[in-house]
């Protein structure tokens, strides 16, 4: 596998990007991104994993949904295109690699729940960057690279997963993942 530099791969489709302790960006503190899309000439696509919104699918849409949709709970995939309800289907290739489909269609959707109700997930936004955006945040530390597991796309564990990786990384990861946003309100 060709590398970016530092051991990075050149594409990081299929990982996930675990926001460091120290980002203070609002729309990506303390968020586990998953990213379906990757090349450094073109930009990176992706949905965050760890933000539910409390609702399901249908209490979103106007027209009754499909019943096996209409209790798939929606999570904030990011900041862009946060107007529009997308469906998209986690698939494990070959056991190990996960891909993400971004076009799933209601009728798809409808089906793959009633298939595997895990592999649907309703999103509000995405996450993007441009051309050689992700790269530079790389270098400048901003995100954690991990490989995703089955474990940690449970939908109950999801909220708590950015806290449940930071723990798994040391003690100094424990440590900065408990400090509060303002230390001085300590």
């Amino acid at each position: 596998m060709r590398n970016l530099g530092e051991g990075m791969p050149l594409s990081l489709a299929g990982s996930l990007l675990v926001a460091h302790p120290n980002m203070l960006d609002p729309n990506f503190r303390r968020s586990v991104l998953f990213i379906s899309a990757h090349d450094p000439k073109d930009g990176a696509l992706g949905v965050i994993l760890n933000r539910p919104l409390e609702k399901q699918v249908a209490d979103l849409v106007s027209d009754p949904a499909p019943a096996a949709v209409a209790s798939v709970p929606v999570f904030l995939g990011g900041p862009v295109g946060k107007n529009q309800l997308m469906f998209a289907a986690f698939e494990w290739q070959n056991g190990a690699e996960l891909t993400l489909n971004h076009n799933v269609g209601i009728d798809e959707a409808n089906q793959r729940v009633a298939d595997d109700p895990d592999s649907i997930r309703a999103f509000v936004g995405y996450a993007g960057w441009g051309a050689g955006q992700l790269e530079a945040e790389m270098k400048d530390k901003a995100w954690i690279l991990q490989k995703p597991t089955r474990a940690a796309l449970n939908t109950e564990r999801l909220p708590k997963l950015w806290f449940e990786i930071m723990r798994g990384l040391g003690p100094w990861f424990k440590m900065l993942a408990a400090a509060p946003d303002d230390p001085s309100l300590n």
